[in-house]
């Protein structure tokens, strides 16, 4: 449908903002410009959306028309030879993994999930475990479509309308809507991961491991246990790979065994069940492991193992909190953040520890830079919560970090605009007809 519909409760991953929207759902390309023109006919100001893995805020718009493109979801053209693919910005990673792994290809970035559509994952220029090797999303792709609330339909390349090219990639869907994707993909030998898990006893053994494994291994990243302290503090198992050389073309079926079908009592994530958890987690991967060949879904993306995972936090949700700071105040940093959670008691079952390389972006708003990013999820306890997000934004700003936009939902507008100096520069590039709670917040 073209139309806008109002739709109540409607709300993030991190479901900690709940409101209105009104929500359109085409299903063919020639439908967009009429869909855009509606909303703007209403007085709605505009928003591309996606699967809405977004944590915080910047794939909401309150008040305002989101346009669902997961109905857009087809293979325009795919050009093994060249291995470039392009397809409509509505293709979920899940869908696309399925045609391109059985020709002997894979994404060159992919981050923690396979249910994020290609035109999200562009504009928040997803990275992954290889960013060390590969950088973020937006340096693999060739071209994209955009259509400006105007009606006017643009193509961007590095070559062609760069500057909007580059305030597209990263640009949380603020310069238009993206309806379409060229992007260069990576040969294959099979569906195969060689991997290694290797438990590590504190922060400066995770930096050892890391340096030591840059060479060697295209992807790596960490869990950590976030509650440790003492000499213990940072603790966690360290995994890296390679695709394997050798092995079945065949991709596996998918790694979903579980889907939550509530949400969990708001008490059920508490220090205690967090503390229980992350020393079994820790205890069980010191016993398995070692090297492993494993399919590509455990590997890329445990998370899927549990549907609607997001669950386990719930009613109230959860803030998802993702910083990176430079190699010059990462160990440091690194350890005075955690130490703030782990005083705090405040602790996460997903914390990720990961170190990023020097490669670029072409982005203007890109989050990745070299040095090491932190990614932790919160429960949702209030004004607790917010102190000690607070303390790390202190952390982050005095160590010359910065955090991520797509996982974000209450960053102050000075933390936003010292952490992206192009910020106002990019602004100049916004679709007038198009905003988001988060742009809204950051931007004044």
């Amino acid at each position: 449908m073209t139309r806008f519909i109002p739709q109540d409760n409607f709300r993030s991953w991190g479901n900690v903002l709940k409101t209105q929207h009104h929500v359109a759902r085409p299903v063919w390309r020639d439908q967009l410009r009429t869909t855009l023109l509606n909303g703007r006919q209403q007085g709605l100001s505009l928003l591309g959306a996606g699967l809405r893995r977004s944590y915080g805020d910047s794939g909401l718009n309150p008040g305002g028309g989101m346009i669902d493109m997961t109905g857009l979801d087809r293979i325009i053209h795919f050009d093994p030879g060249r291995r470039v693919l392009r397809a409509e910005a509505g293709m979920s990673f899940d869908t696309l993994l399925q045609v391109i792994v059985r020709q002997g290809f894979f994404l060159p970035v992919t981050p923690g999930t396979r249910y994020v559509t290609l035109g999200g994952a562009v504009g928040n220029d997803v990275h992954g475990k290889n960013h060390h090797v590969n950088g973020p999303i937006g340096r693999w792709v060739r071209r994209l479509g955009l259509l400006r609330s105007s009606g006017e339909e643009l193509e961007l390349s590095p070559s062609e309308n760069p500057e909007l090219f580059a305030a597209t990639i990263g640009g949380l869907g603020l310069t238009g809507l993206i309806t379409w994707v060229e992007l260069e993909l990576i040969a294959i030998e099979s569906a195969m991961i060689d991997a290694e898990n290797i438990p590590f006893e504190n922060v400066d053994a995770f930096f050892a491991l890391a340096k030591e494994s840059e060479e060697g291994f295209d992807y790596t990243v960490s869990w950590i246990d976030c509650l440790a302290k003492g000499a213990s503090l940072g603790r966690g198992l360290f995994s890296r790979g390679n695709h394997a050389k050798f092995g079945s073309r065949l991709p596996d079926q998918g790694n979903t065994r579980f889907t939550m079908p509530m949400n969990l009592p708001g008490f059920a994530m508490n220090r205690y069940s967090i503390d229980a958890f992350n020393a079994l987690y820790y205890w069980n991967g010191k016993r398995k492991a070692g090297p492993a060949r494993i399919g590509l879904h455990p590997f890329f993306y445990p998370l899927d193992s549990i549907d609607r995972w997001n669950r386990l936090y719930g009613r109230v949700g959860m803030y998802q909190y993702q910083s990176v700071v430079p190699p010059a105040t990462q160990v440091s940093a690194t350890k005075e953040m955690l130490k703030a959670i782990s005083d705090s008691g405040q602790g996460s079952f997903l914390a990720v520890l990961k170190t990023f390389g020097a490669v670029k972006s072409p982005g203007m708003l890109s989050f990745p830079k070299e040095g090491t990013t932190l990614a932790l999820d919160f429960p949702n306890h209030g004004e607790g919560t917010l102190r000690l997000m607070k303390r790390l934004d202190a952390i982050v700003l005095e160590a010359g970090g910065r955090l991520y936009p797509a996982k974000d939902g209450r960053m102050s507008a000075e933390m936003f605009q010292q952490g992206y100096p192009t910020w106002q520069a990019f602004s100049q590039h916004v679709d007038h007809g198009f905003s988001s709670h988060f742009w809204q917040r950051v931007s004044q």
